[in-house]
């Protein structure tokens, strides 16, 4: 994963405040970016196999394993690109599939709350936890974090993702638009 990053950050566009899509040519794998007001948010596809194979690696049965890689799974990158600190708090962010109402992201909990009931090791859902992107985070100025996320979205539908952030007191909201789901065979 650590190639891929590397390879989409040297070929990103350096402006702009629409949605930009990136397609890796190794991977085939797409990453989508905006920035706008001090923020930039990047969603990268994660394959089912690349997700089985991160949580089986880290003690998941097979089946709980699959359970994750069956969602629409993306390493989510913010970073304050502005002059002041952002907070955010996953909690207001919302996906919205097309001709569908918005959904919350599922949280750390209810995840957990879900991996407890299929048995998994508390070793693993350590990993689990800090794997996910946080579920809130102050970013001073240049500061940026990664984890994944993950959507219940059937893979040939497209979604909209509304990501909302505080600074100076005020709420902003930003959209990265028309993201896909990785493929089973990517």
């Amino acid at each position: 994963m650590r190639r891929l990053t590397l390879t989409l950050l040297a070929a990103w566009p350096l402006a702009g405040f629409a949605t930009e899509q990136v397609a890796d040519p190794e991977t085939g794998l797409v990453t989508w970016q905006t920035e706008t007001d001090g923020i930039q948010v990047r969603l990268t596809q994660i394959s089912p196999d690349q997700a089985r194979a991160f949580y089986q690696a880290r003690g998941f049965s097979p089946d709980a394993a699959e359970r994750y890689a069956r969602e629409c799974v993306f390493m989510t990158v913010v970073r304050n690109i502005g002059e002041r600190p952002i907070q955010h708090n996953l909690a207001n962010w919302r996906y919205v599939p097309a001709g569908q109402p918005p959904n919350a992201i599922r949280s750390k909990v209810a995840w957990e709350h879900l991996w407890k009931r299929l048995g998994v090791a508390e070793s693993a859902r350590i990993a689990f936890t800090w794997a996910q992107f946080p579920a809130t985070q102050t970013f001073a100025p240049g500061d940026w974090n990664q984890g994944m996320t993950a959507y219940s979205v059937p893979r040939d539908v497209p979604f909209d993702l509304r990501f909302v952030w505080h600074a100076d007191g005020k709420t902003h909201s930003g959209k990265l638009e028309q993201v896909r789901c990785a493929d089973e065979t990517s």
